[in-house]
């Protein structure tokens, strides 16, 4: 794999392909390393273990909203990025999010979250299937 800042062994410049040898990546691979998650199901419901590693405590927010349980993470601003510091890459997220489905009976009360050790741990309770009611015609 080649480096971003590798010098051509002629002259000190940049190359012009290193510069853009990442350019086009996102658009061709589907790269889903954000919010890496193991989903178990107890029986009663369902445990999520959501790897949230660089994150605080205050910078993750859990949601719920029409039946999707949505886990954003957000990186508070550090010092370094006050200052006049000119990146060259920087490929470390600042901010990520990912939803689940958990059915539209589930209530944020149901739902138990505990953050530790770079991983957060969700407590989901399987929502009761809907009875359907039959209408069916009595045939005498």
């Amino acid at each position: 794999m080649k480096h971003y800042l590798q010098r051509r062994k002629n002259d000190n410049e940049l190359s012009l392909f290193d510069a853009f040898d990442d350019f086009f990546r996102p658009a061709f691979f589907d790269e889903v390393d954000d919010l890496k998650t193991n989903i178990k199901d107890t029986g009663k419901g369902y445990e999520l273990a959501v790897e949230v590693p660089g994150y605080k405590k205050d910078e993750i927010k859990v949601s719920l909203e029409n039946g999707y349980l949505t886990v954003s993470c957000v990186k508070n601003g550090t010092e370094e990025d006050k200052s006049d510091t000119r990146w060259l890459r920087k490929e470390i997220s600042e901010s990520c999010s990912r939803s689940y489905y958990v059915g539209e009976d589930v209530t944020q009360a149901d739902i138990k979250a505990k953050y530790e050790n770079g991983i957060l741990n969700l407590s989901v309770p399987k929502s009761a299937p809907k009875q359907i009611k039959s209408n069916y015609i009595d045939i005498e």
